[in-house]
């Protein structure tokens, strides 16, 4: 029997179907595996590369594998699709995973630790419930325009609502009145969770030496430098802070052909999360230094004349990704370029 040297592996939550191939690519065994079994079997047999989609589930396992003695390889779907053999089924996507995985040039996701992974639940459930604090709100907005009561968008302008239901004088019926502020007892009770998770989003910013430093540049707070430290790969991975740009999805998408440079709109690749909430940092330094008065012959004062708002938002991301690349890579703090060129 062939040596098996790569085992590709399609995750479950209770039901895991394993490829074995030897170095020549042949198939040395096809087994379908409870969870249970999945784990005794792995733990018994000897080391060897071990290839899975990266999902839910695959950094857990590759921290149990690698403790197994296996070097485990995580593998983005996008590039496992191609390699599915017609049917698509569960032994169809293991062996795909190997026929991937032993790719020459294949790109494999860097996998995440215990902590990093805390610190993106934390992230995911702030998200969450702000999401739901705004869809409560604009549903109380809908409800009280049926009444003739208007309000801006916006949580600022909340409390004009709040107005409107505790006036028990207004022509509100009683029980529009109270659904509505069975509404409001959700929404205080969103912001109260959300108050608890912002100072929770504070103290780690305040514990980690990365999040300090990233801390340093405008336009990225608490939630910012969070955000990086728990979806973004480490630093070193990248060659150079333009990689870094790219995989955010803050380049332009290119369609060249025949020698013929042809650029686009930004590609939106990579951690959605990091590229908004840099396009959100990026606008909100556009404001303090506007305050502050651009100097005209300035990278960005040039390009504020010429182009618009948001086009300039986008393109100081992409440089403040670099900037962070190299912050992290040098473990330095931010230096503003103009007082670094006096």
């Amino acid at each position: 029997m062939k040596e098996v040297t790569i085992i590709g592996v399609d995750l479950a939550k209770n039901v895991f179907q394993v490829h074995g191939a030897a170095a020549d690519g042949s198939v040395v065994f096809r087994k379908k595996l409870s969870r249970a079994q999945f784990q005794r079997f792995m733990a018994a047999h000897p080391p060897c590369i071990v290839a899975m989609e990266a999902c839910p589930g695959g950094h857990f396992w590759t921290r149990e594998l690698t403790r197994a003695g296996h070097l485990v390889r995580m593998i983005s779907p996008q590039y496992v699709t191609p390699y599915v053999k017609r049917q698509k089924n569960d032994a169809a996507d293991a062996e795909a995973i190997v026929e991937a995985a032993t790719r020459p040039g294949m790109r494999f996701v860097e996998p995440k630790t215990a902590e990093q992974q805390a610190r993106a639940v934390v992230f995911r459930i702030r998200q969450k419930l702000v999401a739901q604090r705004i869809e409560l709100i604009n549903a109380l907005r809908s409800h009280l325009y049926e009444f003739g009561y208007i309000a801006p968008v916006g949580l600022q302008h909340l409390p004009k609502l709040v107005e409107v239901i505790a006036d028990e004088a207004s022509d509100l019926p009683k029980v529009a009145r109270r659904a509505c502020q069975g509404l409001l007892d959700q929404i205080d009770n969103l912001s109260e969770h959300l108050d608890a998770l912002n100072s929770q989003i504070g103290d780690l910013g305040k514990e980690g030496e990365t999040s300090q430093t990233l801390q340093t540049m405008p336009g990225v707070g608490p939630v910012t430098a969070l955000a990086i430290e728990a979806f973004a790969p480490p630093m070193e991975s990248f060659k150079r802070g333009r990689d870094f740009a790219a995989w955010l999805g803050l380049v332009p998408r290119q369609a060249s052909s025949g020698g013929k440079t042809r650029l686009g709109r930004i590609s939106k690749a990579g951690q959605h999360d990091i590229r908004r909430l840099l396009i959100i940092g990026a606008m909100a330094a556009m404001v303090g230094a506007c305050r502050r008065g651009v100097p005209e012959g300035t990278w960005l004062g040039k390009l504020m004349r010429r182009k618009p708002r948001i086009l300039v938002a986008i393109a100081l991301a992409n440089k403040m990704a670099r900037q962070i690349w190299a912050m992290l890579t040098k473990k330095q703090s931010y230096r503003d370029p103009a007082s670094a060129a006096a």
